[in-house]
């Protein structure tokens, strides 16, 4: 029996001590590091305007209507708790495509393949910059702006590779839009 009650209190012990090093200790220093290193990220990269939060800048969201870049289709609806890719058979997956080829009115053999097929997350917040150029026209007109402004606009929100040789150039779409909402559309000549 005393055996049994000294293995128990070491047991015990044990697990008090791992509660505590591996339940707090560690938590508290990987939130810390994280805080450190990597304070937006750790934060959610959250995008504010006038003190409300409008998204972050690390997940993608729907854009409807001709005045807004679109950002790559998502196949969980942007809901940040569904996050994944759509696992479509080959046929239902070239079907999809083409029924957002008609829906966005682009050519599937032309257009960025981040125009027409999601992401695996289903929330990348960032285009190509080819997918976001298509974009130009459409959306200088619905907003009576120079193509070439906009198109400007995209060229200033094109960011390269991470450390010069990890992914690909890209565009945030919330970041682009919030820059194109913040343009003035020029002003009509005075009547005189």
């Amino acid at each position: 029996m005393h055996s049994f009650v000294k293995q128990s209190w070491a047991g015990l012990r044990a697990m008090l001590v791992l509660t505590v090093a591996l339940g707090l200790l560690y938590p508290a220093l990987v939130w810390g590091l994280g805080q450190a290193v990597a304070r937006d990220q750790a934060a959610g990269s959250l995008v504010r305007v006038d003190g409300a939060v409008i998204g972050s800048s690390l997940i993608g969201q729907q854009w409807n209507g001709d005045e807004w870049f679109h950002g790559r289709p998502s196949a969980s609806g942007y809901a940040g708790d569904t996050s994944g890719g759509s696992n479509l058979s080959g046929s239902a997956l070239a079907a999809e495509v083409t029924r957002r080829a008609q829906t966005s009115r682009l050519d599937p053999a032309t257009a960025p393949a981040d125009a027409l097929t999601a992401s695996a997350s289903g929330l990348d917040p960032d285009v190509s910059p080819a997918y976001a150029s298509s974009q130009v026209a459409r959306v200088a007109k619905a907003r009576g702006l120079d193509p070439a402004r906009v198109r400007a606009l995209v060229l200033d929100h094109t960011y390269g590779r991470q450390l010069g040789f990890l992914g690909q150039p890209r565009v945030n779409v919330l970041q682009l839009n919030l820059a194109l909402d913040a343009l003035a559309a020029p002003m009509a000549p005075a009547a005189g």
